[in-house]
């Protein structure tokens, strides 16, 4: 199934975190002036002062377009009436934004609302995973992690394509943030005993594992090996303490 994709109209070259669709694992491209805007292609307008370009008015399609950013209401019902497919405010959470956007004609077909791993199920608009009729309490990290992982279930996601689509880095930071966030997304899965799910690859990387008997045994040993481990201690006598001898006297009490 393809990904949709959408033009990104502002003069920044991305949007912030929280507009941010890629994280819904959409595609984007681009642009920084109306003419480069493709008709009946889904089109996301920042509005926000510094990010809005001076040419917005001559977009290729409105009825594509959704405005963010616009936090005058009466903007919005100007905007609305001009006819833009939607006008949105800069609190929009991203959830909101990915359902305004798919509610475009034919976006709602193209991508995947759910994905089904054995008993979970991840939930794209809740960005949360469901299992054994309760929510997981997922981080947006960890979600995205476990979504793009899900993506191809038992194949192998190496660290590079990982801080690429989930975190959208080009480089490998010095931190090790991935490894936190799988930590943390293993022990959340765990609690409904399917920690197995996220897999260390021998070479490198994660996958979602779908072979839980034979696979298990090897996740527990990698955790056991991450336990910390010190040398058992003693409670030795010093050959220089001396030995003390505790010697107790009855006293008849006159209270």
């Amino acid at each position: 199934m393809s990904q949709p994709n959408f033009i990104w109209l502002s003069m920044s070259t991305s949007p912030p975190g929280r507009w941010d669709l890629r994280l819904l694992d959409w595609r984007m491209t681009p642009a920084f002036r109306a003419d480069d805007t493709i008709a009946g292609q889904p089109l996301l307008i920042d509005w926000r002062i510094g990010g809005r370009c001076p040419d917005w008015k001559f977009v290729a399609d409105r009825k594509c377009a959704v405005i963010v950013g616009a936090d005058d209401a009466d903007t919005r019902a100007s905007l609305l009436e001009q006819g833009f497919a939607d006008a949105l405010s800069s609190q929009v959470a991203m959830v909101e934004l990915g359902a305004r956007m798919l509610k475009l004609e034919g976006l709602g077909e193209m991508i995947p609302q759910h994905r089904i791993i054995g008993a979970v199920r991840l939930d794209l608009f809740y960005r949360d995973a469901y299992v054994d009729g309760r929510w997981i309490g997922l981080h947006p990290r960890e979600f995205a992690l476990m979504w793009r992982l899900a993506a191809d279930p038992g194949q192998r996601v190496d660290k590079p394509a990982l801080l690429k689509d989930v975190w959208r880095l080009r480089h490998e930071p010095e931190t090790n943030s991935l490894e936190v966030h799988v930590s943390r997304l293993r022990a959340k899965l765990a609690v409904s005993g399917l920690g197995w799910l996220v897999q260390t690859h021998p070479d490198g990387g994660y996958f979602i594992c779908t072979e839980a008997r034979s696979t298990f045994p090897a996740f527990a040993r990698e955790r056991r090996s991450m336990l910390d481990t010190a040398p058992t201690m003693s409670q030795g006598r010093r050959s220089s303490q001396p030995d003390l001898v505790e010697c107790h006297v009855q006293r008849t009490r006159n209270d």
